[in-house]
């Protein structure tokens, strides 16, 4: 029978029949941009985020069963979907209709914020709840290990949804949890709503019934028979084909030996994207029976290749609950091992197979397969079947297997244990969730029956060599030995000998995972020792102390959020009340629009950029030529198309080009673009441009720079009194230096923009996801060499920006400008994840070097510090950047003879740019790293040292402005009498003394952050607000500022409503424009609610001061009447509103240099495995002042973001670059931000009490910012753990450990014998994998 080559399935209950199915698009594309179901987002394109995650559905003939799957749809063929159902965020409810309790619940818990992560996480939730309705909140947190979200900090969103599972309170909100003694009101940890509350009233807790939900396709079940056939879609370049039978797998592959089998694609997606990798034949196995089968037999269970590792969960947690433990410990090990192999998404779709077959080197499976001594089945056409052992003679090679090219993996069969037997997997990881491992092992032991003496040992390995590595020398070393010490230090040194890895080994940290190597067989030692305890069969007693070598597993996340209750003067009061983000329901359904879910227009085109693949380099040509010559392409726009300026930077600066001309000076510089009618099309393109180079050396590291004397302008001084005079009174003077690494942005939404030229008058068009629409007004003009006039940039919404939406959006604009004028027609451009990383630029590293003079007692007396900032290959913000570094140096501390240094580092890196914070975390962590080191030599306790050194109320900053008012000593204070400080030390340490290899710490750190833009841009301190008033008394407002996620949209309407006295459903806010508000500042700085609060409630104040004569003559009229009577008498009823502040400040006597400032504290308690690196938070509580705040809900949400981001600032995001500049770290698969179970076991929040802020609207304070810096409250509590492992080693004193603090860094500094078998190589003496910045 031929293949049909039509593909048939459902999308939200509706069929598709689809006759030229493309085998290189994906599932996402197709909704997108075929279906236009633009609520699934590519966030991006490697299965890493979640953002794309829909519910496919398919029914299982033999076990008569629907079974419903989360699935990346950036990764899913749609060829793979014949005979299936799709979900999407669309298909399960609306706005229109009604919505999901999924939606419902998430939008009233105040769990979206940007809005761009939210529709996936909604599909990951609604999968869970279709196959387990009432699931357990540990089922539940689990689920979301494929979801990122970057702005919420996570406990919004697991806390709103615990109502779904069977450990929600059965109150809801009327639990006991939710009753607190006084003015203040609290949430629980049941129902997730700040205050307990949604739009400031009580909501019951919403049920979850599956009766109600849609069913499945009869037909696909009816006829499950006819979508069990072969298949054969193709296009010019691939072809795809599902056999169904083995026979005829067989055929295709003798006919095609070099064809690639898949089954979920999560390898070969990741292939094609970046290592352009061109597949002519694809061959699905999924539908084989003889691939899918699982069985378990008295030896073993016998897994087929296309089995997924779903599957593979479920077969042996059925093995492990009906079989006796000793026969299925390597079943434990696998199921251990599984749980934090990728995600769900990946795990539902990925085989064993496939898996196998790729044979990375840092394969999670493979060692605990070759451990066990898998044996697999493998088939050809020509050749008899044959059965492979998965040993050390397996793997061949990089990525190389013992299989012949024609011969097809059928099954593996992974063996029972014995009595006898002891087997554990281990892995380290950046991050546990979703990550690749670092280093994997698979260790198993055999004993002869009743002794502890070992008959037989497997040791594999991965991560150590270009393969999976078995320690042979060691293996058979240790046959005959006694499990004991004796044992185990033989095993350390042979290990050694086994697994040799050079300083400048691929994937760098070689001393690290040297040690990983003994640190793992160490664990297994005692774990297998405490077994062998337990049988009698070694009498020895083992010390509770050093039996623990491993974190627990995690609690269910909780946590309370504490907040001022403001009573309601009238049902129309609005501002103080917790009320839900603007857009939270259209963020659920997936209906908030960004820019690349705009229809496209007719004759829009894409562009793609061609980039620099050099640091730093000379043009010698450019050949488009092949480029050209590809399907859809229509032209390539280069630096000779600008028809004004090529050039951009902080305007009206030309620091950049928007082309590079004649040299490149930094690896992602654009070169040109290719415009083409798809994006596909284009991006294809732009990768056949060749460009040659003369390369020169680049400038890449700080010491780089500093060494080549590489700076932009000259040097920022500031302090007071005299350092030298200060040192001299000193007791002691200690000197040291710290390292702050860059940090990705990471927004959900990367740089996107649509530019649309008007033929009639020259004008353009932009909607844009810019922080900034001034600027990208500004250069679009000067660019296209037209008035600002002519330019209108809109801005609905962005998916979150951080900073990194404020001028580095100018660099992927303009181009885009430039090529819709050149060819006369709108342009779109959407980065990839990698695009956008390698393009956009960073957080600014830092390098820190200080010298403290101070007294016995501890008080500081004197300080000289020196920052190092690596600005990238131009200046852009990073000159502010080192202004507020420069005025934060002290953090929260007085000292009176202080110097503060900063130089700009010119490199050849991306440009670096604003991050939230704008260089204070960076500096403030530099303060808290001196301060500690002064704790640390004199011996005392590090809050005492805080305590004796921070700024009193009214003090005085160093640069003469006083600090009056900002409750600095309160919040320090509470902070501790909330956490229970003091009595969680004494536990803290007496855990200390009773675990040698977990260690548990504490860190307790202020932030005292000036607000806003500071007196050198005090032209930014200004807003601008438009309301209208229609005459059904509808209110139209907008303003200068964007919404990004941090609430803004919603506290203006706030103000509005306050003002005017109009309840909510009547005000409206559509978009940010620049032809409704000119020349608005950036929203940045934390400013955005201060200037355009003010500037609308300006404006509001004088529309209801024109109201109020018809108010007060018609006291019983409505809200309508009086703005009718108002229009009859020709009242105007449109206004602007403007609202500025201006500093005054001078270097001799002072004054405002910001507008105020705000000042926050936090508890972190982490534990740590001190023999891997890894840790957990347990608890975190923060409180912070944030004056009458307009609205708790999203107050609260910013300061757990921020803190979340600052954590993954300090201690997880480990951004890496090459020593020739090219970023190594370009998406989620290697650069790792904070994921759902990074989150503080228990993270309380409390917002100060009693605080105002007369500088601003409504009493309120700035907050998006100041909680960053909290996170460092972890970094610290892992110090304080790892001083006492070091303690223990009889090493004491200060160490530096330099930001952030991934796994690497904790291991090796916990210093013990295991570490100490590795000394680290001599710098210089060897080329690095990777530098730091």
């Amino acid at each position: 029978m031929e293949p049909l080559t039509q593909l048939v399935f459902f999308v939200n209950g509706q069929k598709i029949e689809e006759n030229n199915a493309d085998p290189e698009e994906t599932l996402l594309q197709y909704l997108r941009n075929r279906l236009h179901l633009t609520g699934s987002k590519l966030g991006c394109g490697e299965g890493g985020c979640g953002a794309c995650t829909v519910m496919v559905s398919r029914y299982d003939q033999h076990r008569d069963q629907i079974i419903h799957l989360s699935v990346n749809a950036c990764l899913a063929p749609i060829c793979s979907l014949h005979g299936m159902a799709v979900t999407t965020v669309e298909g399960i409810g609306s706005t229109k209709t009604r919505l999901h309790p999924v939606q419902e619940q998430l939008a009233n818990a105040h769990g979206t914020q940007c809005g761009f992560c939210t529709p996936g996480i909604v599909m990951s939730m609604y999968t869970l709840l279709r196959n387990n309705p009432r699931p357990t909140q540990k089922e539940m947190e689990s689920y979301f290990d494929g979801n990122l979200c970057r702005c919420t900090g996570y406990r919004p969103i697991l806390q709103g949804f615990q109502s779904f599972t069977k450990d929600a309170c059965p109150m809801g909100v009327n639990c006991c949890m939710n009753k607190n003694n006084g003015s203040e009101q609290a949430t629980n940890n049941t129902d997730g709503m700040v205050n307990g509350v949604a739009n400031g009233d009580a909501e019951t807790r919403l049920l979850y019934d599956p009766s109600q939900e849609p069913i499945f396709p009869p037909e696909l079940k009816v006829n499950a028979h006819l979508y069990n056939t072969s298949l054969k879609f193709g296009n010019p370049s691939s072809t795809w084909f599902r056999p169904t039978s083995l026979d005829e797998l067989m055929d295709l592959k003798k006919l095609y030996p070099n064809a690639r089998l898949v089954v979920g694609n999560t390898e070969l997606g990741i292939e094609k994207k970046f290592k352009r990798g061109q597949f002519p034949v694809l061959i699905c196995t999924t539908h084989i029976e003889a691939l899918n089968e699982v069985r378990l037999d008295e030896h073993g269970l016998v897994i087929g290749a296309s089995v997924t590792l779903s599957r593979i969960q479920e077969a042996m947690q059925s093995a492990v609950d009906s079989l006796p433990e000793w026969k299925t410990r390597i079943f434990a090990a696998f199921l251990d091992m599984l749980q934090w192999f990728g995600s769900h998404q990946i795990r539902n779709v990925a085989a064993i197979g496939g898996n196998i077959m790729t044979a990375s080197p840092i394969s999670d499976l493979i060692p605990l397969l070759m451990a066990a001594g898998a044996e697999l089945y493998v088939m050809s056409k020509e050749d008899k079947p044959r059965y492979v052992k998965m040993d050390h003679t397996f793997l061949k090679g990089y990525r190389k297997t013992d299989l012949n090219p024609e011969e097809i993996l059928i099954s593996v069969k992974v063996p029972c244990s014995n009595e006898q037997e002891h087997f554990y997997g281990y892995k380290v990881a950046n991050r546990k969730d979703d990550d690749i491992s670092i280093v994997s092992a698979g260790l198993d032991v055999q004993f002869q029956k009743g002794t502890d003496v070992i008959e037989n040992i497997s040791c594999a390995y991965g991560g150590m060599a270009p393969t999976t590595v078995m320690a042979l020398k060691t293996m058979t070393a240790l046959v005959g030995s006694h499990w004991d010490e004796s044992m185990l230090g033989k095993a350390c040194n042979e290990l050694a000998a086994d697994l040799p890895l050079s300083p400048g080994a691929p994937g760098g940290m070689a001393e690290f995972r040297k040690t990983l190597t003994t640190s793992f067989f160490f664990k297994f030692f005692i774990t297998v020792k405490t077994k062998l305890i337990q049988e009698g069969i070694i009498t020895e007693v083992l010390s509770p102390e050093k039996s623990i070598v491993s974190l627990g597993p995690r609690a269910c996340t909780k946590g309370i959020q504490v907040f001022e209750e403001h009573t309601k003067e009238s049902p129309v009061d609005i501002v103080g009340h917790p009320v839900a983000h603007n857009s939270a329901q259209q963020q659920t359904t997936g209906e908030a629009v960004y820019v690349d879910d705009m229809k496209k227009l007719q004759g829009e085109l894409n562009i793609a950029f061609v980039l620099s693949t050099k640091a730093r380099a000379k043009i010698l040509r450019v050949d488009t030529n092949d480029a050209l010559q590809m399907q859809g392409v229509k032209d390539y726009v280069c630096y000779k198309d600008v028809p004004g300026k090529n050039s951009f930077g902080v305007w009206p600066k030309e620091e950049e080009e928007i082309f590079a001309s004649n040299e490149v000076y930094c690896h992602g510089q654009i070169i040109g673009c290719i415009v083409a009618d798809t994006k596909e099309n284009a991006q294809k393109a732009a990768k056949r441009v060749n460009v040659e180079y003369q390369e020169m050396k680049p400038i890449i590291t700080i010491e780089e720079a500093i060494s080549n004397n590489s700076f932009d302008g000259e040097s920022n001084t500031m302090g007071r009194g005299d350092t030298e005079a200060g040192f001299a009174k000193s007791d002691h003077v200690i000197e040291g230096e710290v390292r702050v690494g860059a940090q990705e942005h990471f927004y959900l939404e990367t740089i996107t923009h649509r530019v649309i030229p008007n033929n009639e008058d020259g004008c353009v068009e932009l909607y844009s996801g810019t922080q900034v629409p001034r600027d990208l007004q500004l250069y679009v003009a000067r660019t296209l060499g037209i008035k600002a006039n002519r330019v209108v940039v809109k801005v609905k919404r962005t998916g979150g920006g951080f900073g990194g939406k404020e001028i580095r959006p100018v660099a992927t604009a303009l181009p885009a400008a430039v090529a819709a004028v050149k060819l006369n027609c709108p342009i779109r451009t959407d980065l990839d994840r990698d695009e956008d990383m390698i393009i956009t630029g960073t957080r600014n590293p830092f390098l820190g070097r200080y010298k403290v003079g101070f007294t016995s007692e501890g008080k500081i007396l004197s300080l000289d510090v020196h920052f190092y900032l690596n600005s990238g290959r131009a200046v852009e913000l990073t000159q502010s950047v080192l202004m507020r570094a420069v005025t934060h140096c002290d953090n929260s501390y007085d000292i009176p003879n202080l110097k503060v240094t900063g130089r700009l580092c010119k490199t050849n890196i991306s440009t670096n740019t604003a991050f939230r914070g704008f260089g204070g975390p960076q500096s403030n962590f530099i303060a808290e790293t001196w301060i500690s080191h002064v704790a640390d030599f004199l011996g005392k306790p590090h809050k005492e040292i805080r305590e004796l050194n921070m700024y009193k109320e009214n003090g005085m900053k160093f640069y003469k402005q006083s600090i009056e008012g900002c409750n600095l000593t309160r919040v320090w204070q509470e902070v501790q009498e909330k956490s229970n400080y003091e009595s969680r030390r004494k536990v803290v340490d007496e855990f200390n003394r009773n675990s040698r290899w977990v260690k548990r710490g504490l860190g307790l750190i202020p932030i005292l952050y000036g607000i806003a833009f500071g007196y050198t841009t005090n032209f930014f301190n200004q807003g601008g607000a438009l309301v209208h008033i229609y005459l059904d008394g509808s209110v139209l407002v907008t303003h200068g500022g964007i919404e990004m996620g941090q609430g803004l949209h919603i506290k203006m309407i706030q103000i509005a409503c306050q003002v005017l006295k109009v309840p909510r459903d009547k005000v409206f806010l559509n978009e940010t424009s620049t032809d409704k508000v000119p020349n608005a500042s950036p929203t940045a700085g934390s400013s955005a609610t201060d200037l355009n609060g003010g500037a609308m409630k300006n404006a509001c104040e004088i529309l209801y001061k024109r109201l109020e004569p018809y108010m007060k003559a018609n006291p019983q009229g409505t809200w309508e009447s009086w703005v009718s009577a108002a229009y009859m008498d020709c009242v105007q009823l449109s206004t602007t509103g403007f609202f500025n502040r201006t500093l005054k400040w001078d270097k001799e006597n002072g004054g405002t240099f910001y507008p105020y400032f705000v000042c926050g504290a936090a508890v972190s308690e982490v534990e740590i495995d001190c023999l891997t690196g890894e840790h957990e938070v347990l608890r975190t509580d923060i409180v912070m002042d944030v004056g009458r705040s307009l609205n708790p809900a999203v107050d609260i949400g910013q300061i757990e973001g921020a803190f979340t981001q600052g954590y993954g600032l300090f201690c997880l995001e480990h951004y890496k670059i090459n020593p020739e500049g090219v970023l190594l770290t370009q998406g989620p698969s290697t650069y790792k931000i904070p994921s759902f179970r990074n989150v503080p076991v228990e993270m309380n929040v409390h917002l100060l009490k009693g605080s105002r802020n007369e500088e601003t609207v409504f009493s309120s304070k700035g907050i998006g910012e100041p909680p960053l810096f909290l996170g460092s409250s972890v970094f610290f509590a892992i110090k304080d753990a790892i001083a006492s492992a070091r303690a223990d080693e009889g090493i004491t004193g200060y160490f530096r450990i330099d930001s952030p603090a991934t796994p690497d860094k904790i291991r090796m500094a916990c210093q013990d014998r295991f570490s100490k078998q590795f000394p680290a190589a001599e710098k210089g003496s060897f080329k690095p994998w990777f530098v730091d910045l």
